[in-house]
């Protein structure tokens, strides 16, 4: 790759955490490869692998080897064989080291995991600069996923699912959502988030739950749709009679903030009238 050796190696965690390292803090940042360990993070990823031992994904991680290596490739194969590692090599990780840092915690807590595999991919003497530069490569392109499309795609998140009920349930909403971004764009035809929606939601069914997505999902429903009487022009944006960029620039209420405040407002009637959860009126 750009002239560069590198190889392709599928290790238990047991040799993951065996033969990698990571720069260690106490070296001059100047002479360090990556970033200083960020410990905070190491709980939630290995909680991520203890609570979903049958359905967790990590990609590859990177990592440089500091001395000469061997391959000796299979009887008629050029790409597939041996990797002849010498036992002083320092194998150093570019990109990776909290995924590492969190298969350790979850290790120690749970030792079978040791038998589980990661591809590694090995690039060879590189040397420090290079490798900061490859630090700087892999990281500078990297770009979160928005929230929302986060949210479509999370099947394990109980307000999720909760959100994506509410919306795909209601004809209404359904056409005046956008999936994948947290903000909108001055051309966008639509008047809400699906971040905004989640996060206006939960704030309606805070401590009124009943633990059932599907009741729960009703009630946030009708009472969304109760309020397209309050804010007329939400349904004159889906009639086609007011662009969402108008509305969006001359009102409030279709912002994330003025979603979640009318969720809070929602929550104390529905405090204030338990007796009406559930039912299709929109009084």
């Amino acid at each position: 790759m750009a002239g560069c050796e590198y190889y392709v190696a599928m290790w238990t965690y047991r040799q993951l955490l065996r033969r990698t390292s990571f720069d260690d803090h106490d070296v001059p940042v100047e002479m360090r490869s990556q970033r200083i360990l960020n410990k905070a993070r190491v709980p939630e990823i290995s909680s991520y692998i203890l609570d979903h031992p049958e359905h967790y994904v990590f990609s590859a991680i990177t990592a440089s080897i500091d001395a000469r290596v061997k391959f000796e490739p299979l009887p008629n194969e050029t790409m597939l064989g041996t990797l002849v590692i010498p036992d002083e090599a320092r194998i150093i990780i570019n990109d990776g080291q909290h995924r590492r840092a969190a298969i350790k915690a979850a290790v120690e807590d749970k030792p079978d995991l040791a038998h589980e595999t990661i591809s590694v991919v090995l690039f060879v003497d590189l040397g420090l600069e290079r490798c900061q530069q490859m630090f700087t490569d892999l990281n500078r392109y990297a770009i979160r996923p928005s929230r929302s499309i986060g949210i479509l795609y999370d099947h394990r998140d109980e307000g999720a699912k909760l959100a994506r009920l509410v919306i795909m349930k209601s004809p209404f909403f359904r056409d005046l959502v956008d999936f994948e971004r947290s903000s909108l764009s001055e051309r966008s035809r639509k008047l809400f988030t699906l971040s905004a929606v989640y996060n206006a939601t939960a704030e309606l069914i805070r401590h009124h739950a009943t633990g059932e997505v599907e009741q729960d999902a009703k009630i946030a429903r009708e009472y969304w749709e109760a309020l397209v009487e309050c804010f007329p022009s939400w349904a004159s944006v889906r009639e086609g009679r007011l662009l969402a960029s108008e509305v969006r620039n001359d009102f409030i209420h279709s912002y994330a903030i003025g979603l979640q405040a009318l969720g809070i407002a929602g929550n104390a009637l529905l405090r204030a009238y338990p007796d009406k959860c559930g039912t299709s009126s929109h009084s």
